[in-house]
């Protein structure tokens, strides 16, 4: 079966100010329990912001660090996820649920993109 990593954007300039509500949190941990339970899930994690990151580039034979936040970056990796689905289209679905769990003020964006083997 493939594997398919879903890389969760936000914007993390602009998070909503009232955060994550009590009932969006029990959505999402009644999908992380269903999707855990059919055999889908195989990670997940939330990452932490931007300004604990450090990017690496390799450039004209270089490598060069630089710590974050990144400005020039309006949308951010949030979180992740690999799951094994039977195709693209149940990936999709898993991702288009998770996405419901979020309130009407969210702005999330989650782009699936299947994991090459071999």
């Amino acid at each position: 079966m493939p594997r398919f990593l879903t890389l969760i954007r936000i914007d993390e300039k602009n998070p909503p100010a009232e955060g994550h509500s009590p009932e969006m949190q029990e959505r999402m941990g009644a999908l992380f329990e269903e999707i855990t339970k059919a055999g889908v899930m195989l990670d997940t994690a939330g990452l932490t912001p931007t300004s604990e990151g450090t990017r690496v580039t390799w450039s004209g034979g270089k490598i060069s660090c630089t710590d974050g936040p990144f400005t020039e970056s309006k949308e951010v990796i949030g979180g992740y996820s690999i799951t094994q689905a039977k195709d693209k289209a149940e990936a999709l679905e898993w991702a288009t649920r998770f996405l419901r769990t979020h309130d009407e003020h969210w702005t999330v964006t989650a782009e699936v993109r299947q994991i090459a083997e071999g």
